[in-house]
């Protein structure tokens, strides 16, 4: 019995009622010390994602270190990586790659280019330096968007179950090939989401309950789903998650490059461990 088998509808109902009653209204409701360990999983069972804050000294070996503590072991790689699976996130002068720019970055989950065997379920995000102004993050669980989604049509979830619905085109300038695949799957009885709000380098199935579905979670996105966190990072502060959706506004950056925004970022093949 599963919560995610369209077939089962009071596994789902059981599952819903708990997800929904306990599930944060704001960023406060995620907010924890870095130290407390308890109190991070427990944030990530009620919302796949916790906001930890730290004032001592942060660095990418502090930053593995912490993550092994959460269970979050096998690293994602990406090909721009120098850093042992650590990423710098800084502004980059004439880099077409969005994180690396202060333009505004989309909705999507991290990895959604990746193969079948190499999903990213695990993510850390570290503000070193923040911003002079601007670049608040969004976020949301991808089990409200599910709930959300069969709530008002279960083919919805049906269709973006389907192995060929969601394909990102090969990227010739890093030699990854295509990859398709589905937006929602069940992994070791998990529910994970690889999703792209992108318009361009993702090509989706053509068929009616698949535009339906696009449509109603660019609503639920960009709309005022009530149930978006919302913050700020500031320095000292990280997003530790289960891969959750996010997007992030543009902002300003310091004139002094020793101030400009940094964040530190690794990206797993394992969820956290509860």
């Amino acid at each position: 019995m599963t919560p995610y088998d369209l077939d089962d509808a009071a596994s789902y109902g059981s599952w819903r009622a708990r997800k929904l009653g306990h599930y944060p209204r704001a960023a406060k409701g995620i907010i924890v010390a870095m130290d407390d360990r308890e109190a991070i999983v427990a944030s990530c069972r009620r919302a796949n994602m916790a906001i930890y804050v730290t004032d001592r000294e942060f660095n990418k070996q502090t930053a593995l270190a912490f993550c092994r503590g959460l269970g979050l072991e096998r690293l994602d790689s990406p090909p721009r990586d120098g850093g042992g699976g650590v990423t710098e996130i800084r502004v980059a002068d004439g880099d077409r790659y969005i994180p690396y720019s202060n333009r505004p970055l989309s909705w999507h989950s991290d990895g959604y280019y990746n193969d079948a065997d190499h999903q990213v379920h695990g993510v850390l995000l570290h503000c070193a330096r923040d911003a002079l102004r601007g670049g608040e993050t969004a976020l949301l669980d991808p089990e409200i968007a599910y709930i959300r989604l069969r709530d008002d049509d279960p083919a919805m979830i049906e269709a973006l179950m389907r192995p060929d619905v969601l394909t990102i085109p090969a990227n010739p300038q890093t030699d990854r090939p295509a990859r398709t695949g589905p937006v929602f799957s069940v992994i070791r009885g998990r529910l994970h989401m690889r999703y792209t709000a992108r318009k361009r380098n993702a090509e989706w199935r053509d068929d009616a309950v698949t535009v339906k579905a696009r449509a109603f979670l660019d609503t639920l996105l960009n709309g005022g789903e009530p149930l978006i966190i919302r913050h700020r990072l500031t320095a000292g502060q990280g997003l530790i998650s289960n891969n959750v959706l996010h997007d992030r506004a543009g902002f300003v950056d310091h004139d002094e490059p020793n101030r400009r925004r940094l964040l530190y970022r690794a990206r797993f093949l394992d969820r956290i461990a509860a």
